[in-house]
């Protein structure tokens, strides 16, 4: 009997190494990480803070001024409303209406090329199903697919980003 007790009380000596060993690491990897974020090598920390606190100097914080980032220069191009019957034997249909942001230089460009904006559009989702679309994630990807097909067709910086100010299903 004494033989079979000094084996479970090796066993508990030995379980309690990979626990301590465990703790060590996760105090040096949440260390890390507090000194990887605080001394700038990550975004988000108190370096950044401390950058932007100094830029602005005291008195822009004591007296409860905030100073706001300038709008970026861009201008909107609104793309005509359109209907589209889907495949379907229930004559459903989709009203789509969307905006392109565009870098103000490249505002006339966009516009003279709107025609084949609209026509890569129509015919992208024409080509969509309904299960498609009844997905909860599928205005995301639609909008990401139609983005990158604008892109494309206007030239890759001109568009920064498509607006969809309109998206039902009939």
């Amino acid at each position: 009997m004494a033989e079979e007790e000094k084996p479970q009380e090796e066993r508990k000596k030995r379980s309690k190494l990979p626990l301590l060993l465990g703790f060590v690491l996760a105090l040096a990897g949440a260390g890390g990480g507090f000194f990887a974020v605080t001394s700038g090598l990550l975004p988000g920390g108190e370096s950044a803070h401390a950058a932007d606190h100094d830029a602005h100097g005291e008195e822009g914080h004591e007296a409860g001024h905030t100073e706001v980032a300038a709008l970026p220069d861009v201008d909107f191009v609104p793309i005509e409303p359109l209907i589209i019957s889907l495949n379907t034997s229930t004559g459903t249909h989709l009203r789509f209406r969307a905006q392109l942001e565009v870098r103000r230089p490249y505002k006339s460009e966009v516009e003279h090329l709107l025609p084949r904006v609209v026509d890569v559009l129509n015919g992208y989702l024409r080509a969509i199903n309904l299960a498609d679309l009844q997905d909860n994630a599928a205005l995301v990807r639609l909008r990401a697919q139609m983005l990158r097909r604008v892109q494309v067709v206007t030239g890759g910086d001109r568009v920064s980003d498509l607006l969809i100010m309109e998206f039902v299903l009939n």
